[in-house]
């Protein structure tokens, strides 16, 4: 039976609690998180060689490429599992979060060896050239071809930690590896420790996820008679209803961080057409920027288990109220984030590297990405609340609509335009349609009680 003290908090704790008591640990997981992602930029900035920094933005497409596992095992099966605990059917629940852990690992594994064999086209697919290419095989090699398992088997995991209520336990584990990540960043990356560069920051990133694996592995089996995640392999299968359940949210929930990938590399794609300098200014702005979207993405996380297991057990109205407290909430602190990051981009992008270019770059391509932060976060919370509640098939329409139809063509458009730039403005673009769909596809669900 799941602990009194979070059946209260899913069932009667006011909402204001209940959200603050899910989504704050999310968030600060999620501001670690984006803190380490920060630190691989900054320390590897610290060296003022713009080829090592390129190396960090490069990779990034295909260490976001990890999110299509990701969310195909831990948004998929955190889903059933706070469904299935809404139902009050454990038994389902401890065998969601088994075909979760062990399909993580199997696929983990599959990602490496993939990336393995086809390293060489993978690097020309990303936009490296011989100028950045020794750099960032260096950095891929540690991130992907080893590390890739650990990388995905510590999201997923704390994605099913949190879908019973424990977030901050989930948030604790992934901060462990997240602060060894930025200790260790240092000492591997700058001269005076091992002098590695950006193959350092990949080492200390292999490291970290690693820890944070040992830290779930061990808090699961400490609490293995008051928890429902389980590694036990005995209640490991492929039993239709829980493949089909974590599919039908997990696979939508992939395809659209497939498609956030293709624009990813899209973008950088078109900047590598402006040299070193640019690339280098693309990726600190894109690691800025990751603060206030991370912090959004943290938040509707962090309301999903609330939202799935208030569905499941026909509490509508509660789950409603959930839903536009959380919103409100959102929106109001992320229009106030946007404003400080507008006005402080020149700053912001100093902190990285002290280049006048690469300020001048990244400070307009910073204020490009703070305009579309409020919208998406709008957006954001409307994938979650579909994703929760088993809708996968929404979730996916609006990946294709904001990637595909939108952001994908208006990355081109805006590029003629106004060259270089534009590229920055894509998101804005998408996303303010999106949120005004967003806003009329929640309503929908909530007022004819999920019947659409």
């Amino acid at each position: 039976m799941l602990a009194e003290d979070r059946v209260r908090l899913f069932e009667s704790e006011s909402i204001a609690r209940a959200i603050a008591a899910l989504s704050i640990p999310t968030v600060l997981s999620s501001l670690v998180t984006i803190l380490y992602s920060l630190a691989d930029t900054y320390f590897v900035g610290m060296l003022n060689n713009s080829i090592e920094n390129a190396a960090v933005t490069l990779s990034a497409p295909v260490l976001l490429a990890f999110n299509a596992v990701n969310n195909l095992f831990g948004v998929g099966s955190s889903s059933m599992m706070s469904r299935a605990l809404g139902r009050k059917d454990y038994e389902t629940a401890r065998k969601s979060s088994a075909f979760g852990f062990y399909s993580s690992i199997f696929f983990g594994i599959l990602f490496s060896l993939l990336c393995t064999v086809f390293f060489e086209p993978l690097l020309n697919i990303i936009g490296a050239d011989e100028v950045t290419r020794e750099a960032t095989a260096k950095y891929l090699f540690w991130t992907v071809c080893l590390g890739a398992a650990p990388a995905i088997l510590n999201v997923v995991m704390a994605y099913m930690v949190r879908a019973e209520g424990s977030a901050v336990h989930a948030s604790i584990g992934t901060m462990s590896g997240c602060l060894l990540n930025i200790v260790l960043d240092p000492i591997f990356v700058l001269p005076w420790g091992l002098g590695m560069g950006a193959e350092g920051a990949g080492l200390a990133t292999f490291i970290s996820n690693c820890v944070a694996v040992l830290y779930f592995v061990i808090l699961i089996l400490f609490r293995r008679k008051s928890t429902f995640v389980t590694i036990n392999p005995k209640y490991y299968g492929f039993s239709k209803i829980i493949v089909l359940g974590v599919c039908a949210v997990g696979i939508p929930a992939s395809i659209q961080n497939l498609l956030n990938v293709t624009g990813m590399t899209i973008l950088n794609n078109f900047t590598s057409a402006y040299g070193s300098d640019a690339i280098a200014a693309m990726g600190i702005a894109q690691r800025i920027n990751t603060v206030p979207t991370n912090i959004a993405l943290g938040f509707s996380q962090g309301i999903m288990p609330l939202v799935s297991y208030n569905w499941a057990s026909g509490n509508t109205k509660r789950m409603r109220d959930a839903i536009f407290f959380a919103l409100r909430i959102i929106l109001f602190s992320m229009v106030a984030v946007s404003v400080i990051f507008y006005a402080g981009a020149p700053l912001f992008v100093s902190l990285f590297m002290k280049s006048e270019v690469i300020v001048g770059y990244g400070t307009r391509f910073l204020r490009g990405f703070c305009l579309g932060i409020p919208l998406l976060t709008v957006d954001f919370l409307a994938v979650g609340v579909f994703q929760a509640v088993g809708m996968g098939s929404k979730s996916f329409m609006f990946a294709v609509l904001r990637k595909l139809v939108l952001e994908i063509p208006l990355i081109l458009i805006l590029n003629h335009l106004f060259p270089l730039y534009g590229l920055a403005y894509s998101q804005f673009g998408s996303e303010a349609v999106m949120a005004s769909l967003a806003i009329i596809t929640l309503r929908s669900i909530i007022s004819k009680g999920g019947k659409v």
